[in-house]
């Protein structure tokens, strides 16, 4: 993926990712055009990228516009989007008007599938979110010196199973778990919001299992972790994370590995 005259949509929204991808893709000699969200997308992104515009959540046939107008033909998403917003910022214009009134929910998989069709319609493809970072993609295995005890793999099990059906019916991707009881599911709050409930509720040696969806579209919404993710679980002594390999995101590996092994966290990744 490299070419002078190469460039790539970015739909940006918050964190980190979108500046990573920017900075890899701008290193192989590819032109960003990012499209980022007003609240959500870092200002310091536009820096990192060779075209930037503004819009506010919902204002897909202005993101289209930009695109065409800048000759993009393919286009992948990075970041995150405050589902807490979704209840009072956005501001859609007459396409994302059109496309909400024709999902008959509005969940994470039916509006990102349909955002990408209605680009696909429009001459843009949609490519993985991690076509120039497939490094930040979990390995298989245990990444930290600690090992999960046989009382802990036995939640992992039975957390990974509860996770994946939260993921099947598309709520979340995260549980909290301890002695095979759950103790938090992921709604709208987020992860850390939900290892915090949980891990408050089991005092101590909590487990916290994040995963991919059964039907999950390797295109966006990834799950990912990260350093911050590690320090989340430190607050309420949780004991162990368990990730999906392959299918997950990891922000600040070493950085979480190292500080994970400083507090006798154990991570798995399988």
């Amino acid at each position: 993926m490299s070419g002078e005259s190469e460039a790539i949509g970015l739909i940006a929204g918050g964190g980190q990712f979108p500046l990573m991808i920017s900075d890899a893709a701008r290193k192989k000699g590819v032109r960003v055009v990012a499209v980022a969200h007003l609240g959500e997308t870092d200002p310091s992104l536009a820096d990192r990228v060779d075209e930037i515009s503004w819009i506010k959540i919902g204002q897909l046939g202005h993101l289209i516009r930009i695109f065409r107008k800048s000759g993009v033909r393919r286009a992948l998403m990075a970041g995150t989007i405050t589902k807490k917003r979704m209840f009072g910022n956005v501001m859609p214009d007459l396409k994302g008007l059109s496309l909400m009134s024709r999902l008959a929910v509005f969940h994470d998989d039916d509006i990102l599938g349909a955002v990408a069709t209605e680009l696909e319609k429009a001459g843009i493809k949609i490519v993985r979110s991690t076509a120039y970072l497939p490094e930040l993609m979990a390995p298989r295995g245990c990444l930290t010196t600690r090992k999960p005890v046989r009382s802990e793999k036995e939640d992992i099990d039975f957390g990974w199973q509860v996770a994946k059906e939260l993921g099947r019916l598309d709520i979340g991707q995260c549980v909290v778990v301890r002695k095979k009881t759950v103790l938090a599911l992921e709604a709208i709050e987020g992860t850390d919001e939900t290892i915090l409930r949980g891990g408050e509720i089991a005092r101590e040696k909590a487990v916290v299992v994040k995963v991919s969806k059964p039907q999950q579209d390797l295109r966006f919404d990834l799950p990912s972790v990260g350093l911050e993710t590690i320090k989340t679980m430190a607050r309420v002594r949780a004991s162990v994370l368990a990730i999906e390999a392959g299918k997950t995101l990891i922000f600040d590996r070493q950085e979480m590995i190292s500080f994970a092994d400083q507090c006798g966290i154990c991570i798995v990744s399988r």
